[in-house]
């Protein structure tokens, strides 16, 4: 089989970058090990820049139309109990949405089966080849490959790409679960995060509703031990850590899906090696708090997805591939910092003096400003990459078509150059890869009469920055 682009790893990072590709007009196949998908929650939801992501490509809406209603009880740093308010940051999104991770998968792996993409599962990766035409996995040949294969990617194994960081120190499991009877201490309703942790009995559990009658519950030994990842999660471990924590009044009903994690953080020094990308778990791995891994991973993918396409389609400028590497790579060392921090701060050993400091820093995070920084951090809306402005606001729009917003403006994957000043402006030849749209608006736009837009939402030119727009439509759009 030939293809353009080889994505390994049908999770959420894996099925995005298929999807922008395939949006792009490249052909892409997709290869998953697992015969079929796994029914876990895994992450539970989304990040509110993840969630503009997901909305610049119409894709939120209908993912949601079926979910349940939307959280407003704000995102956590460390569970520490206090709301992060991400309503200054300007987004329609300000509170994480509550969404399992099985259900984001199996939306992008129906988009793209509807579009005749081949998701072929069962499909085990052992052996990559690389030259310098291209990239060919077993009977698979592609222009290139990106390895969305998750912590233990085989192909990072089999291109012997090391993973450098730390080792594990800690062993937990994640269960989804019902529960045949209940004590007063377990929650029944949603609330912000900070009411769910608890520790008893020697463990530290997080016991919180999902849909349904549902529950999951994360939960570890205080002292760290605990099986080999390999190890299967038995009822009787889970009754035991009910028990410890929750009381014999809590029994467990029926044990769903269970999995075993650990507290490793590593990080690929590059992420791509010739012809082959890495994305997602495979390029980064850190202590699994406030649904970071799955935001990472698919805004890996919406960073990667149109410079492929670029590339492949022949109009991509000299060094476009490179600036993945350089803009993703410092975002995912942020967030293995971060939550390095948190896991000290969740305190689940209760030691005296990361109590105190815990206390402080709830204090801190009631300031509106420490607050407004925390949760710019955490839901990425922060995120700015080098020689580029911020990510653009979804505004309210007026055009001749009548009124519409940015982000609606961007379904398509392309560029976006945005006249708010009624002029007439030109990108050249490159209407194929540009939209330009005239329209007003009355929201703050900081003085810019005009801004181009790159496809993953961020700013690459402004009138406000005081230069020629053709150097940046060269720049980023060849």
């Amino acid at each position: 089989m030939r293809t353009e682009i080889i994505v390994v790893g049908a999770g959420p990072t894996g099925l995005m970058l298929a999807h922008e590709l395939t949006l792009a007009g490249v052909p892409v196949v997709v290869l998953e090990r697992q015969h079929t998908r796994t029914p876990q929650s895994r992450a539970g939801g989304l990040q509110p820049r993840t969630a503009e992501v997901l909305d610049l490509r119409g894709l939120l809406d209908p993912l949601l139309a079926d979910a349940p209603s939307r959280n407003t009880d704000g995102g956590h740093f460390a569970m520490l109990p206090v709301a992060l308010d991400c309503r200054p940051w300007r987004t329609r999104h300000p509170y994480p949405v509550i969404l399992p991770q099985a259900r984001l998968e199996a939306f992008l792996e129906q988009r793209l089966v509807e579009r005749g993409v081949p998701v072929l599962r069962g499909h085990e990766v052992s052996a990559v080849e690389q030259d310098a035409d291209g990239v060919t996995v077993g009977e698979i040949r592609g222009s290139y490959l990106v390895a969305c294969d998750g912590a233990h990617s085989t192909v990072r194994s089999a291109l012997g790409v090391p993973f450098p960081g730390r080792a594990g120190r800690m062993s937990a499991v994640a269960v989804d679960l019902t529960l045949a009877s209940r004590s007063d201490t377990v929650p029944t309703g949603r609330g912000h995060f900070s009411q769910y942790p608890r520790t008893a009995g020697g463990y530290f559990t997080i016991l919180h509703p999902l849909d349904g009658d549902r529950y999951r519950l994360i939960y570890g030994k205080l002292s760290g031990d605990g099986p080999g990842r390999e190890a299967p999660v038995t009822s009787d471990e889970v009754r035991e850590a009910l028990y410890a924590v929750y009381g014999r009044e809590t029994e467990l009903g029926e044990l769903r899906a269970a999995s075993r994690f650990s507290d490793a953080v590593r990080q690929v020094e590059r992420y791509r090696e010739g012809r082959v990308f890495f994305a997602g778990d495979a390029a980064h791995i850190h202590v699994p708090i406030g649904g970071q891994g799955v935001n990472l991973g698919v805004q890996d993918a919406v960073n990667l997805g149109w410079k492929l396409a670029a590339e492949v389609r022949g109009w991509a400028p000299a060094g476009l591939l490179d600036t993945y590497h350089d803009e993703r790579h410092p975002v995912a060392a942020r967030v293995l910092e971060h939550t390095r921090a948190q896991a000290v701060l969740m305190n689940p050993g209760q030691d005296e003096e990361v109590a105190a400091v815990r206390t402080l820093a709830t204090e801190l995070l009631r300031l509106p400003d420490t607050n407004r920084y925390v949760s710019g951090l955490m839901s990425g809306l922060d995120v700015r990459y080098p020689g580029l402005g911020p990510r653009m606001i979804d505004l309210e729009l007026t055009t001749a078509a009548g009124p519409t917003r940015v982000s609606r403006l961007m379904h398509s994957g392309r560029g976006l150059l945005l006249s708010l000043d009624g002029g007439q402006r030109s990108v050249g030849d490159r209407s194929d890869r540009v939209e330009h749209i005239v329209a007003k608006t009355v929201e703050d736009v900081e003085g810019a009469e005009a801004l181009l837009i790159r496809p993953d939402g961020y700013i690459a030119w402004s009138t406000t920055d005081g230069t020629p727009l053709e150097p940046a439509l060269t720049r980023w759009f060849g």
